[in-house]
């Protein structure tokens, strides 16, 4: 299975057989399944867009990452240990009241075009374009790909949790 089916997977299976009701529905103060899967898709989505935008950008190099980036990038991106208790960065909250449809829409829309970055810009420029990551630094193509699988797999939990199961 491909990353990029992987992160589907994980995030919709879980909705599939459940009403609109229980996607939209969460406890005080926590996001519902709905919100989850609208954070993960304005993540997927943004990062796409820009890597869209550079994609005729002559080579960049990888900015000198700080110890703090550098130490992230070790843990969630060669460890896969994704830890808990990190507040989303600013524009990355999902609406309240999201609707199960329109974050599912945005969401497979995110998965599309990281599928199209995958397939033609991947193999044109797997080291020398990079996108900077709020808390990881500059990040390759690639990486941002396992970046979205971690954090899928954080969220994971956290739909089947609140669906019940």
């Amino acid at each position: 299975m491909s990353r990029l089916a992987e992160i589907s997977a994980l995030v919709l299976d879980p909705l599939r057989g459940r009403s609109d009701a229980e996607c939209e529905r969460g406890p005080a103060g926590k996001w519902t399944p709905a919100q989850i899967v609208e954070h993960l898709a304005i993540g997927l989505v943004g990062s796409a867009q820009k890597f869209e935008e550079r994609r005729d950008r002559p080579p960049m190099a990888r900015r000198r990452r700080s110890l703090v980036q550098w130490a992230g990038g070790l843990v969630i991106l060669g460890l896969g240990w994704y830890p808990q208790g990190i507040r989303a960065p600013e524009g990355t909250v999902p609406m309240p009241g999201i609707s199960r449809a329109a974050a599912e829409s945005h969401f497979r829309d995110g998965i599309g075009r990281w599928e199209a970055l995958e397939r033609e810009l991947l193999p044109r420029r797997p080291g020398d374009l990079f996108l900077k990551h709020p808390r990881l630094g500059d990040l390759n193509l690639s990486e941002w790909i396992r970046f979205h699988q971690m954090h899928a797999r954080h969220h994971a939990p956290q739909i089947r949790e609140r669906l019940g199961g």
